[in-house]
């Protein structure tokens, strides 16, 4: 549950926020071990069904936090204060959850603490890899630096995750459509034409006879099918959200052919760009790459960059580690890392690691989507060339009783 509060510090300086407790006694206990004095407290959660359908459609997309970032970065350009930056970003925002973010950081702000803590206070909102690059910036008095390399860096990814997701839209939405429609014919249209080849003491063929037990299975059992449909794709859901269920998907589709090599080419440029602004933003090398683990989206490869952080922290070059990771990371990559090392530009190497796998994804993109058409039209016109079939057959052989 969440609740909303207000305390002074140790200092005497008003702290406003939300704290995430299962009790109120707990949020207190939380709010003392910060060594605050609380002045008050409420709770603000309401966990209804509406709440819930409320926040999964006004949660925030990955292009949001961009145009977000995108404007906190030419705001800091024009030398705003921070609180008055996060002000006119609340009233600039749009999406509701965003702007309540946006809000609450103004008011931890001018209540003294750090960006990255205000914002540390928004984890379901702002990536690891967002407010560590901010934690460091603050060391090193580069934040407008670091928030622009964020804006490009986000830019870059949202441009990547587009392109995927477009290339997948059109062959979902197709075959989802010949499903519904197989569906109806065999679950309405077969059993109402049945009669008529019965009566007419007509053989039907075995593709036909297999589509009508399916329809007579599907008008049937309709609604229990949609439930079980339901429940399962909710089971699914929730067991790929877990660390199990994740591990097991990601294998499944890292091993399927041409999808596997695309999320392969995807991640690791992916992990290059991260690397690559972690570095330039100053953070250690062995933290940036457990970091850059959490940013790629897989749970395969963030188990592979914190066996890769490790060796680094043991005293490996970074190249020797993820030369040792070749099923995740090619051959080249080592290889440009290695120069990177030699030369002291690891950051800019990694740079070009991430541009050409970047432009390897977006040349297989584009051929899948040349492919994927042909490809479709083979599978739904054999799957049309079927269902007529059923149905032509037996009235074929019904006009020769005739």
């Amino acid at each position: 549950m969440k609740f909303r509060y207000s305390a002074r510090t140790k200092t005497g300086e008003l702290q406003v926020g939300f704290v995430d407790a299962i009790t109120k006694d707990a949020a207190l206990n939380s709010l003392h071990g910060h060594e605050l004095y609380v002045l008050s407290i409420e709770g603000t959660d309401t966990q209804s069904l509406f709440t819930s359908i409320n926040n999964f459609f006004n949660r925030v997309k990955r292009a949001d936090v961009m145009i977000f970032t995108r404007q906190f970065a030419a705001m800091l350009e024009a030398a705003i204060p921070l609180g008055d930056t996060f002000k006119a970003l609340y009233r600039q925002t749009r999406n509701p959850v965003l702007r309540d973010a946006a809000f609450e950081i103004s008011g931890d702000i001018d209540s003294g603490l750090a960006l990255s803590q205000a914002l540390e206070r928004h984890r379901g909102i702002f990536s690891e890899f967002y407010i560590n690059l901010i934690k460091s910036a603050e060391v090193t008095g580069r934040v407008q630096e670091s928030v622009a390399f964020l804006a490009d860096y986000l830019e870059k990814e949202n441009t990547l995750v587009s392109k995927i997701k477009n290339a997948m839209i059109y062959p979902v939405f197709v075959i989802v459509l010949f499903i519904i429609v197989a569906g109806v014919l065999m679950g309405v249209v077969f059993p109402q034409i049945e009669p008529i080849f019965v009566d007419a003491n007509v053989t039907l063929p075995l593709i036909t006879r297999i589509f009508l037990s399916l329809g007579h299975f599907i008008a049937n059992w309709w609604a229990a099918l949609i439930v079980i449909a339901l429940a399962f794709a909710a089971f699914l859901v929730e067991y790929v959200r877990s660390e199990e269920g994740g591990v097991v998907f990601d294998e499944l589709v890292l091993s399927l052919p041409v999808v596997g090599k695309l999320l392969r080419q995807a991640y690791v440029a992916r992990f290059g760009e991260a690397m690559s602004v972690l570095i330039k933003g100053g953070i250690p090398i062995a933290q940036a790459i457990e970091t850059s683990g959490h940013t790629v989206g897989s749970l395969l490869y963030r188990d592979s960059l914190h066996s890769v952080a490790e060796k680094v922290r043991g005293g490996e070059l970074l190249s020797r580690a993820l030369e040792q990771e070749e099923r995740y990371f090619p051959p080249l990559v080592s290889q440009m890392v290695a120069v990177g090392e030699s030369t002291g530009r690891l950051d800019d190497m990694l740079s070009r690691v991430a541009q050409f796998y970047t432009r390897e994804v977006d040349g297989m993109v584009s051929n899948l989507v040349e492919l994927i058409q042909p490809a479709l039209m083979v599978v739904i016109g054999a799957g049309v060339g079927l269902l007529f079939a059923s149905i032509l057959l037996p009235i074929y052989n019904l006009v020769q009783v005739f």
